[in-house]
């Protein structure tokens, strides 16, 4: 996910706002006021809303024991997969090749999403069928954020840097703390082949 927002995303953005220009800014600088946004939601998000759970990091039981504290974490994941739709779809609407890699990005990441608010709603308490609605609410608004991307392309010159913005905070600021925590060469070296594999689609989508 770094490497994708860092790699494809911003530069795309760049390309894109440079032909099209910003609906909502203006000047070189639009695009990174837009990642800036986006990386500033998802913390305002992750320390306000559910200030106890982060993206991608181990959650204990007894910080999410309250109903409140697992619909918070729901709350902010709903955030972030709204946004992961969005970055998809916007890739999309630029090339086939980047929405591709984005996707693949994502669904690496967002594989374990599921069983994550599931863990949260049992461990706090709440019934099964909560917890199954709980993954289903998340997949809808991966699917809610592609939608309405479609239905509004035209501001796709924004919403291609915000949600990289978005993507940023939560590879930088969630995920690769955990990958420090690890003890031992072999979790940062998974982040090395992370960045390997989509150098590796950049060279096979841009043949």
């Amino acid at each position: 996910m770094l490497a994708t927002a860092l790699l494809e995303m911003i530069p795309e953005s760049l390309k894109l706002q440079a032909e099209t220009g910003s609906i909502f800014f203006h000047g070189a600088n639009s695009v990174f006021l837009f990642v800036l946004a986006g990386y500033l939601l998802v913390h305002f998000f992750e320390h306000t809303v559910a200030p106890h759970f982060h993206f991608g990091e181990e959650t204990h039981h007894e910080e999410v024991s309250g109903a409140h504290a697992s619909y918070a974490a729901l709350l902010g994941l709903v955030i972030h997969t709204f946004f992961d739709g969005v970055a998809i779809a916007s890739g999309l609407l630029v090339s086939t090749s980047l929405g591709v890699v984005i996707f693949l990005a994502i669904f690496l990441h967002k594989l374990p999403e599921g069983s994550t608010v599931a863990s949260l709603m049992l461990a706090s308490g709440q019934s099964r069928r909560m917890a199954f609605m709980s993954s289903v609410i998340l997949g809808g608004s991966t699917l809610l954020g592609m939608a309405l991307m479609f239905a509004f392309g035209n501001v796709v010159s924004d919403a291609l840097p915000f949600s990289a913005g978005v993507t940023l905070y939560v590879a930088a600021s969630d995920l690769i703390p955990e990958v420090n925590r690890e003890p031992g060469p072999a979790m940062a070296l998974l982040v090395f082949l992370g960045v390997a594999i989509l150098l590796g689609l950049k060279a096979l989508f841009h043949v």
